[in-house]
């Protein structure tokens, strides 16, 4: 080591605590904006991307780490300069020093697989020892994997358009508000409706990528380097990166001295300037705070301190805690946060009126009050959880609650798993590409490594934005708009679990799910004025735009553009405006685009990849359709619990599973009494939808377990 250990020390320690000082202020200051009502839709979008448990120790190591390297470079700056750079000065051995010091050093992290009980029979919370060679693979709080290299402004770490007077690809940027502008705007009103497909698909979307993606923000406000606070500055410094407001903004108007406050998302440990160390690369990659297996992670959690958390202790019944307070005509609501502060106290702002507030609920992902559709969705499943255990033990009085909970775990995932290939993707990516990648399931192959990419999480996967109507609909038993609580517009039902509470339950949601259309994403009316003007709205203030969200943050992620990822699933690259306009099958939109970004390699992917016409059969383009298939390709044959891969169930049971229906689940669990058969699909009341008792119940036999064998225990 070329540095003695107390500088490595010292620096250390002072890194610890700025970190350590602006995460405390940050906590105390977002906690405090909730409590006075004054938090922002910055605010809610950061609250909601806090790092929390095994995830926040992560994320603070990296920044430790990350600031401990940047004062050793300062005071090396400071040395009488030689001829080498005074990176060089940080050697390998000092850099393996502050990794360590930090909790940063991957040997922190690898678990062992020989002590974890029953591994063959469940999966762990974390989904470590998955594989049993690279025990990390798909586990949760590991960085996003890359297929394509990341693109930075420096090639470690700045985001493109960081520096705006830096030209790519011999251009400038454009603006993502500006882009978003142009390019994605649809008043509430021009909404066009799905022939096709319910609202259903829409949230069922958000809900699987809530199982698989999570990607945490550094909990901080304020810059390490200046102390400057994101909320009140726009300039660009660690980890404030703001969206720019362009002069004539239809919203902004003549304040165009504003900019939509963007934070960057949290390095993962050793990236960026530190990566060296880890065998990893030196540029900064980010994580994924959740498991890449559809396990049901957003109904049980994805580390064993959340898993045990949510569950029901008090008994030895294998349930799920459920709230105590309240209950939706009799049947069980989730559990209430018992956070600080109450990011869902919405219900006064949005009724004026001095109401009875409820605190959020708890699920295993931290996004279950976004919307209330999606808390529907958590509730069902929560209540399915329940109802499988209380099955199971009338079939099995001997098992125990552990056993209950594990093997009701298991079938819930064998259930998505399912539904996601059987039913979801197909309407996704349409026949030709589950042809060609997801059909007849291959087995289990432990060389495939089903981690999330980047691109998945960050740009493919976001496609259902465009899917989403600018209503929540509430639906009476009728299938009629509901007179007592009608359906509210999006931006009054996020956060908003009072609604579930006082406004009726869940069964007027899922009612409004399966009984009302997606709206369809069309070339000119992609993102409704929802999203894009009213995200996390609660009063007049500066509310986020999801366009331009997705977009920076591609950016972000170091992302490359639009051509690389074309090239890279084997499609043509336009190069101009007319063989851009083949592609889109649209010369005014083609004509728009090169107005903005000048050259199609600069078009951000997310954007390029949602403006795409639709494959055959499906709902994305064929860039989208090549890499969202691609993912749940590896994700399924990189699980070695794939409910189809032998000796995870019995043949019997695989029977049963492949008789798995959402329909079924809708009925078993809330007051509806008939749904359409295939609650993806739209149609007409009138045109038959199908009453519960007609419909099958989930064959619940195989899982019985002869006692003879127990005699002798």
């Amino acid at each position: 080591s070329r540095l003695s250990r107390s500088v490595i020390e010292k620096a250390v320690t002072e890194a610890k605590a700025t970190v350590d000082s602006a995460y405390e202020y940050s906590r105390k200051e977002s906690i405090d904006r909730v409590r006075r009502n004054a938090a922002s839709p910055s605010d809610v979008l950061r609250l909601l991307k806090q790092p929390a448990g095994p995830t926040r120790t992560a994320v603070r190591a990296a920044d430790y780490m990350d600031v401990a390297v940047k004062l050793l470079k300062r005071s090396l700056d400071r040395r009488p300069k030689r001829s080498i750079n005074a990176t060089d000065l940080i050697s390998e051995e000092d850099l393996e020093v502050v990794a360590d010091l930090t909790g940063c050093s991957p040997r922190h992290r690898v678990p062992s697989c020989k002590t974890t009980p029953n591994l063959d029979k469940f999966r762990t919370a974390s989904s470590t020892c998955n594989n049993r060679e690279n025990t990390r693979w798909g586990s949760s709080n590991i960085p996003f994997t890359r297929w394509l290299p990341a693109e930075y402004e420096d090639g470690t770490s700045l985001p493109k358009g960081w520096n705006p007077k830096l030209r790519v690809n011999k251009h400038f940027l454009p603006l993502v508000r500006e882009v978003s502008n142009q390019i994605l705007r649809t008043a509430n009103s021009d909404v066009e409706s799905d022939p096709l497909y319910t609202h259903l698909v829409t949230i069922f979307g958000q809900w699987t990528d809530h199982d698989l993606t999570f990607t945490p923000h550094s909990p901080v406000i304020r810059s390490f380097n200046n102390g400057i606070d994101c909320d009140k500055s726009c300039e660009r410094t660690e980890p404030c990166f703001p969206i720019e407001i362009p002069k004539k903004d239809p919203r902004f108007g003549k304040k165009s001295e504003e900019c939509i406050p963007f934070f960057r998302s949290a390095a993962g440990c050793g990236s960026g300037n530190t990566g060296h160390i880890f065998g990893a690369s030196t540029v900064r990659q980010q994580m994924n705070s959740l498991t890449a297996f559809i396990d049901a992670g957003q109904v049980y959690g994805s580390d064993d301190t959340k898993a045990r958390f949510l569950r029901n202790l008090t008994t030895d019944e294998g349930l799920l805690r459920v709230n105590t307070e309240y209950t939706d005509n009799g049947r069980e609501l989730l559990p209430f946060t018992n956070m600080g502060a109450n990011m869902c106290a919405s219900r006064s702002r949005i009724t004026n009126d001095n109401v009875e507030e409820v605190p959020c609920f708890l699920a295993g992902d931290e996004r279950t009050n976004e919307n209330i559709g999606l808390t529907s969705l958590h509730t069902l499943l929560m209540r399915e959880h329940n109802r499988l255990a209380r099955a199971l033990a009338k079939l099995n009085p001997h098992w125990g609650g552990e056993r209950l909970y594990q093997e009701a775990r298991k079938i819930m995932g064998g259930y998505f798993q399912v539904l996601t290939f059987r039913d979801y993707l197909l309407h996704i990516v349409g026949p030709d590409f589950i042809a060609k990648q997801l059909s007849t399931y291959p087995g289990y192959d432990e060389n495939v490594d089903p981690s999330i990419s980047n691109v998945f999480a960050t740009a493919a996967y976001r496609f259902a934005h465009l899917m989403v109507q600018p209503f929540m609909f509430r639906l009476d038993g009728e299938y009629q708009e509901n007179s007592k609580f009608p359906s509210p517009l999006l931006h009054k039902a996020f956060f908003a679990p009072w609604r579930i509470v006082f406004e009726g339950g869940v069964d007027p949601i899922l009612r409004g799910l399966v009984g009302r259309q997606a709206k369809l994403n069309t070339q000119d009316q992609m993102m409704t004025d929802e999203l894009r003007d009213r995200l996390f709205k609660f009063s007049a203030e500066l509310a986020l735009d999801l366009g331009a969200l997705n977009m920076q943050r591609g950016r972000d992620h170091g992302l490359p553009g639009y051509n690389q990822w074309r090239k890279f699933c084997g499609l043509s690259q336009p190069r101009n405006k007319k063989q851009l306009a083949k592609v889109l099958k649209n010369k005014k939109l083609s004509r728009s685009l090169f107005k903005l970004y000048r050259k199609a390699d600069n078009i951000d992917v997310w954007l390029g990849g949602v403006a795409e016409p639709f494959v055959r059969g499906g709902r994305v383009g064929p860039l989208f359709a090549c890499l969202i298939a691609t993912q749940f390709q590896r994700i399924r044959q990189g699980d070695r619990y794939w409910w189809e891969n032998e000796g995870v169930f019995t043949e019997a049971q695989r029977e049963s599973l492949r008789e798995t229906s959402l329909a079924r689940i809708i009925c078993d669990n809330t007051g509806i009494t008939e749904v359409p058969a295939k609650p993806f699909q739209y149609k007409l009341r009138v045109s038959g939808y199908t009453k519960c008792t007609s419909i099958p119940a989930f064959d619940l036999s195989p899982w019985r377990e002869n006692m003879t064998i127990f005699t002798l225990m």
